[in-house]
């Protein structure tokens, strides 16, 4: 129920009736001046709190920026660079936030405290001083009338006269001061409605602008979001990988020998203890030794600090001269033995730490075991003509029954020695140091092809086998679930598996795994040439055509030369007709079909003419594949718009001619890239613009 009117005649009567509906309207306006005050103290400590939370985000973000990923091994993966910098991307996305919140904080106290203390003291107030005089003049003119009715009527009659004038004035006194409360309460009820609701209004609406800046700051992260989803789950299956690869060597490492010469540096290192003789007998002091049989360094750091100061000693560098076993009646230590150094006079004799440690010492120092053989790695793929078996769920990710594999092997290659120890270390050594030369895509696939052709004819032509099978197999990936990535995880420490087992060999895994990956997706580039590349000299010196070939006659044959950073800059060399029949005729009919739409799309791709105002690819029109779009040469770069371009969709951004655009790189679309500009993100057609 609301509360009584209050008519203005009802204030020359003054009724009971009156005074109670008066009353009704007193006891609200103190319930809402109460409320106010309650409304303003709850405001100021919000307005805290978010000071207080704005505080600690921002020192939140600052840890973020100052935090530094450091990861195992001497380079890192595209994935490892852009995981290492989110949270710098994190600091700088909360710091923007933090500024929309310092806004909104700023503002809080005009247009909500402010407008509701100006509210509660200016108009409630202005009630109570109206009741304070109302009720001043109702004391004073009843206290009047009471007075003036007692007058006897013997008075004279100019004393009653003045005595009616002055009650007349009393009472047009209060009356008007009745009149001044009814109407000043009237018009607080009646402003309370808005001015005690507008400050609400525009605190709330700052809430939500904040609030609306963050949601739009939250789609403008979005793609940079989805990209380091896919780097952290590349990175989470190479951690599996690499995992597995390092739990095996854990284990074998703890199966073998105590005295294991592990590999390093040094042909041999390790603990020893010298004789140190002294004028009333000998000490033995533990040293650490290292051993280099191609200088013939022999070095020992005393670790027995006996001054309390955490002070490393340096080594003593000596040269070796010889190295001859103690015999036991010689002295009365166990595991000894003699070396003699040029800068020293006499023997120096040394104690190892069991009989096979001494061995171990003593064959590396006379050179008659200078290091265990590292075998040759043989590669012994079989692979079938026909497609059996190609959609297999997980193909290749469960291993076969050994005894089989091995007696498949045999009979295939038998013991044939294709390459040597140091040509595949030194060809998967070249692999990975492109990787982290350049993140440059087309710079990788070009070193990569230059580095497949170095390889011996035989592994050469195995490789060939191999990843034309993976590019087929990967091309089922909807079926068989084995993407490029997924094969890169499996045939990477297969096909590049490393000299030395160690940790820290495990941790560049993950580059075998992308040097698989660029070998699938670029199969053509790279293999292109593997049939003759003096054919595809002669062809050009005889005059061949200047045209690329159609898909059913021939197919490019790019050198190293020829790709520049946009692509073939020529296609002038092209493989011959000798060339492409003895492909034909080693092709069944699955194969030739397979080969032929990867020829058609790198062909298309790269040398068909661009068309003056060139078509957007339209996101999503094209079957998704989330692991085959492998994007692990991601890094940001400028471009700058060749035409302008109009967005059809939110996601889209709109750029005139010679627009600049900041951090450019893939999107997952095809055909569109992720770019930055006037400080907006969203995707731009890859077709439109040109690398700075």
């Amino acid at each position: 129920m609301g509360l009584p009117t209050l008519e203005f005649s009802d204030s020359f009567l003054d009724s009971p009736d009156f005074r109670e509906r008066l009353k009704c309207h007193e006891i609200e306006l103190e319930r809402t001046n109460k409320f106010i005050k309650e409304l303003i103290k709850d405001g100021n400590m919000l307005i805290t709190a978010l000071r207080n939370l704005s505080a600690a985000v921002q020192k939140f973000s600052q840890s973020l920026q100052e935090f530094q990923f450091e990861c195992i091994g001497d380079a890192e993966t595209d994935d490892e660079i852009n995981i290492a910098h989110s949270f710098k991307e994190f600091s700088q996305l909360l710091n923007t936030v933090e500024e929309e919140r310092r806004r909104l904080i700023q503002n809080a106290d005009d247009v909500l405290i402010t407008p509701l203390e100006k509210f509660r003291k200016e108009q409630i107030g202005a009630a109570k001083e109206g009741k304070k005089k109302f009720d001043k003049e109702t004391e004073k003119y009843y206290s009047f009338l009471e007075k003036h009715l007692n007058l006897s009527s013997k008075k004279k009659e100019a004393s009653l006269q003045e005595a009616d004038m002055q009650i007349d004035k009393e009472r047009q006194v209060f009356y008007d001061a009745s009149l001044e409360y009814v109407y000043k309460i009237q018009e607080v009820q009646e402003k309370k409605k808005f001015e005690f609701v507008e400050p609400l209004l525009a605190f709330l609406q700052g809430l939500f602008t904040f609030y609306h800046e963050g949601y739009e700051l939250a789609n403008e992260f979005e793609p940079y979001k989805q990209q380091l989803q896919f780097n952290l789950q590349n990175t989470r299956n190479n951690f599996e990988s690499t995992r597995q690869e390092v739990e095996k060597l854990m284990k074998r490492i703890r199966s073998v020998e105590q005295d294991y010469k592990a590999p390093g540096q040094w042909t041999m290192e390790g603990f020893l203890c010298v004789q140190e003789k002294r004028p009333l007998g000998c000490t033995w002091t533990r040293h650490y030794c290292t051993y280099d049989k191609g200088t013939n360094t022999f070095a020992m750091s005393n670790t027995e600090n006996k001054s309390g100061t955490k002070q490393v000693n340096p080594p003593e560098m000596f040269k070796l001269k010889s190295c001859i076993r103690r015999k036991t009646d010689s002295i009365d230590k166990r595991f000894c033995f003699d070396i003699e150094v040029v800068e020293r006079h006499g023997i120096i004799t040394l104690q190892a730490l069991s009989e096979s440690n001494r061995r171990l010492w003593l064959e590396a120092m006379d050179g008659k075991e200078p290091g265990y053989s590292d075998g040759t790695m043989e590669l012994c793929v079989c692979l079938s003509a026909r497609p059996t078996g190609i959609n297999t769920m997980g193909l290749y990710r469960i291993g076969g029954v050994n005894s089989k594999v091995q007696r498949l092997m045999t009979s295939a290659f038998g013991t044939t020695d294709w390459t040597s120890t140091h040509t595949k270390n030194g060809w998967m050594d070249c692999m990975s140091f492109c990787l982290t030369e350049s993140d440059d895509q087309n710079y990788r696939v070009q070193a990569v092809h230059a580095l497949v052709h170095k390889l011996p004819d035989k592994n050469k032509e195995m490789l060939d086998i191999l990843i034309k099978h993976l590019l087929k197999v990967s091309k089922h990936s909807q079926m068989n679930l084995m993407t490029v990535s997924n094969l890169g995880v499996i045939f990477g420490p297969t096909l590049m598996r490393s000299q030395e087992e160690t940790v820290a060999a495990m941790m560049n895994i993950k580059f075998q795994n992308i040097v698989v990956e660029i070998l699938i997706e670029n199969y053509e580039k790279v293999s292109n040439c593997c049939c003759d590349l003096c054919t595809c000299n002669s062809s050009s010196k005889t005059g061949s055509s200047s045209q690329p070939k159609d898909k059913s006659t021939g197919s490019l044959c790019w050198t190293p030369s020829q790709v520049s950073s946009n692509g073939p800059k020529s296609s002038t060399c092209t493989t011959s007709p000798e060339c492409s029949s003895r492909e034909d005729a080693a092709k069944t009919d699955w194969e030739s079909e397979d080969t032929q739409s990867v020829s058609s799309v790198t062909t298309a791709d790269r040398c068909s003419p661009a068309p003056d105002t060139p078509k957007k690819a339209t996101p999503n029109a094209a079957e998704h594949k989330s692991d085959d779009i492998l994007s692990f040469a991601l890094h940001f770069r400028n471009a700058k718009a060749m035409y302008s371009c109009k967005a059809e969709h939110s996601h889209e951004l709109s750029f005139p001619q010679g627009a600049v655009f900041t951090n450019v790189y893939p999107s997952v679309e095809p055909g569109w890239l992720q770019a930055t500009y006037e400080g907006k993100t969203g995707l731009i057609p890859e077709n439109y613009v040109v690398y700075l």
